[in-house]
């Protein structure tokens, strides 16, 4: 999504800086700093001249040292905060994520809802949910800040939804858990992209509130599965788990894995069983009236462009 954001600014000849872990591809008119978000003086310098930031870094997963997660996700957000407030920006651009307020039950139609990092599962929520929190209270008359929580985002070259998928398929390790009906929503990544540079453009009539951001689409979770797999030329999974049965596997995977030090990531967690066992859609008009952005790429549209980028 960062690289995105990167190029719909500079194709409208925005002053672009960014700051990432590893080098990026990016015109020579962008201005890059190597580091990480906990670096004070790094991010300092990053933002010194900017009016305005986007702030993407977030360390993402499903398992890990609670730490790391503190580290970047609480922390490196309250460094880019004080940062960017050091440095006289006026608008601040948080991405968040639903599940700093998704305590495992369906969402049908729901509003954006108060992040609650009591209720969360899994220390990547926990921690977001306080970011998000942290990025609310810093909202000021002179300091807008605006909180998105893009949902399920995927597209050509995703590693997080779209690698896990394919990737469990290709190792016979992949499952519907329940009936596969769940309804739930999804992002296209050029949506997303867009909605992160509206909300740069409206960000005093987006802050203070979060918006969760979404194709406004919801789907069977089956279906949507179904056709990341086709769009890769893969057939669907034959297993059917029942979700009672996948948050049991997932809650005893979770132990051993944090026990054992098993590496890489179970094959699931309640957080997961939860996610592809319940529906979880959301009321997308406030994110609309307030953004002025409308998703462009319809799913289907999404999943033919998946299946040209995995050719």
């Amino acid at each position: 999504m960062g690289r995105g954001v990167v190029a719909k600014l500079v194709a409208r000849d925005d002053a672009v800086v960014t700051l990432q872990r590893t080098a990026g591809t990016w015109p020579s008119a962008v201005e890059e700093y190597l580091g990480s978000v906990a670096q004070l003086d790094l991010v300092r310098r990053a933002a010194d001249r900017c009016d305005a930031v986007v702030h993407l870094a977030a360390k993402v997963g499903i398992t890990g040292p609670v730490q790391e997660f503190i580290e970047v996700n609480v922390e490196g957000t309250r460094t880019v905060l004080a940062a960017a407030q050091a440095a006289g920006v006026r608008r601040f651009v948080h991405i968040s994520s639903p599940s700093v307020a998704h305590a495992g039950q369906s969402l049908v139609g729901a509003p954006a809802g108060r992040a609650d990092p009591s209720a969360t599962r899994g220390h990547y929520s926990t921690t977001k949910a306080i970011a998000e929190l942290d990025a609310l209270a810093a909202n000021s008359s002179h300091f807008a800040v605006a909180v998105l929580r893009p949902h399920l985002v995927w597209g050509p070259g995703d590693t997080q939804l779209v690698g896990r998928i394919v990737e469990r398929s290709r190792q016979g390790r992949l499952a519907y858990v329940g009936s596969g009906t769940a309804l739930v929503d999804s992002t296209y990544i050029t949506n997303a992209v867009e909605a992160v540079v509206a909300a740069l453009d409206h960000t005093v009539e987006a802050a203070g509130e979060p918006l969760v951001v979404t194709n406004g689409e919801p789907r069977p979770i089956g279906e949507l599965i179904d056709g990341i797999l086709a769009a890769h030329g893969l057939e669907p999974p034959s297993l059917r788990i029942p979700v009672w049965i996948a948050k049991g596997l997932g809650w005893g995977a979770e132990r051993a894995w944090s026990r054992f030090d098993l590496g890489g990531e179970p094959p699931m967690t309640v957080f997961t069983a939860e996610q592809l066992g319940t529906a979880h859609w959301f009321d997308q008009r406030r994110t609309r009236q307030v953004l002025r952005w409308q998703p462009r790429i319809s799913i289907d549209e999404g999943l033919t462009a998946l299946a040209v980028g995995s050719l």
